[in-house]
């Protein structure tokens, strides 16, 4: 099959093997106005006259688009020195891994880059036709605003959802103590109830001895609910991620990254096998790819001896690495999809059901991608690339 040279309007799916991300066998779809009108068994009569583009998977898995709940879509880095500025993540940089939804935030360099380059750049990828949200802040305290306050952000700016990543246990971030994040996490959690979005404060865990604790200090002595809460980077460090699993069953969501941690941590794939096979609450994790942010070893006095970049293909790596080892997809898909749809509020993602946002991926037999559909469009067809970014 070649790519459709125009979109019709409406696509029917045939003959998928779909997860949603339940297994339900051979199934159709009918996609229309970026949402899923129809999915069964049987196959929709339908006239002609509408404009119907027909595809027929030949009994290949399709699954829910991947959410990326931790990227740097303008670009990380600068770690060391303004020529390790990473440049913003590009459309296909997404979509070739299967990623349909994307968050941005900021890290270190909360100063040289701001929310308003931030929710701009969220508003270009949304106008090239992936879903885009974002965070608020960076690492540091004061966190970085467009309005003024984290509270007026969540509530007024739609993209944003939520503030984050706030560093702590890091020698990068601004030390934050317990009242300081306590005032956060409290913003965090009223723009959610004024809101209904996610309303989370998303952390960065470094390398540093405190790990966690601050996060069960918070959980003691405040009201704040534990969802609030949302450790990210907790594979990097074995120890760090028993004590976020434990945070789990308190009602905490996890983040695990989909980097290299060597032998101090949890590959990604491990981390999930570990939490799989444990009776820690299964919709409390996901995973995320950390993508456009750099990834820096520094020694013990600070100084940054290795850098690398990350990249969403990574999650989509992992996501194969686990199937290949035996796991069935219905048991991983939910860390890739539902769980973050859930975390983040995000009602029309993560699954696949009529009403639900047409965003699909669909895996050929030896797990590589060979389509993506994001919003009802195809932005990967047959392996081919129909979509790129303005300056691709």
């Amino acid at each position: 099959m070649t790519p459709p040279i125009e979109q019709a309007p409406l696509t029917l799916i045939k003959n998928a093997n779909v997860y949603t991300p339940k297994p339900q066998g051979i199934m159709c779809l009918l996609i229309g106005g970026g949402q899923i009108l129809y999915i069964g068994k049987e196959i929709p009569v339908l006239s002609h006259h509408l404009g119907i583009n027909e595809v027929d998977l030949e009994g290949r898995m399709l699954v829910p688009g991947f959410i990326d709940g931790h990227a740097h879509i303008c670009g990380g880095g600068g770690e060391s020195g303004f020529s390790t500025r990473v440049p913003p993540v590009p459309l296909s940089e997404f979509t070739l891994a299967g990623v349909t939804t994307v968050v941005g935030l900021l890290g270190t360099d909360d100063l040289s880059r701001s929310t308003e380059s931030l929710v701009s750049q969220v508003y270009g990828l949304r106008e090239e036709g992936l879903s885009a949200y974002c965070y608020t802040g960076g690492y540091h305290l004061p966190p970085t605003t467009l309005t003024g306050s984290v509270k007026s952000d969540i509530v007024y700016i739609e993209p944003v959802i939520g503030v984050g990543e706030l560093a702590i246990s890091d020698h990068r971030s601004s030390q934050p103590t317990l009242n300081e994040l306590l005032k956060v996490a409290a913003d965090a959690h009223v723009a959610r109830l004024m809101t209904n979005k996610a309303g989370v404060l998303h952390l960065h865990l470094g390398d540093g001895e405190r790990g966690l604790s601050m996060v069960r200090d918070a959980l003691t002595g405040s009201e704040i609910p534990a969802r609030t809460f949302n450790p990210t980077h907790v594979n990097r460090k074995k120890d760090l991620f028993e004590e976020a699993c434990e945070l789990a069953i308190r009602g905490c969501w996890i983040d695990v990254t989909a980097f290299e941690t060597g032998d101090v941590g949890y590959e990604p794939e491990a981390a999930l096998t570990r939490y799989i096979e444990s009776d820690y609450p299964q919709d409390k994790l996901t995973i995320s790819s950390d993508g456009g942010g750099c990834l820096p070893d520094f020694d013990c006095h600070g100084h940054l001896v290795k850098l690398d970049f990350g990249k969403s293909s990574s999650m989509t790596d992992v996501f194969r690495k686990l199937l290949l080892s035996g796991y069935s997809p219905e048991k991983v898909l939910p860390f890739f999809t539902s769980n973050v749809a859930q975390l983040l509020q995000f009602t029309n993602k993560g699954m696949l059901a009529q009403g639900m946002d047409a965003d699909i991926v669909v895996f050929n037999d030896n797990l590589s991608v060979s389509h993506v559909m994001a919003k009802g469009n195809w932005h990967i067809f047959e392996t081919i690339l129909c979509r790129k970014g303005m300056f691709e």
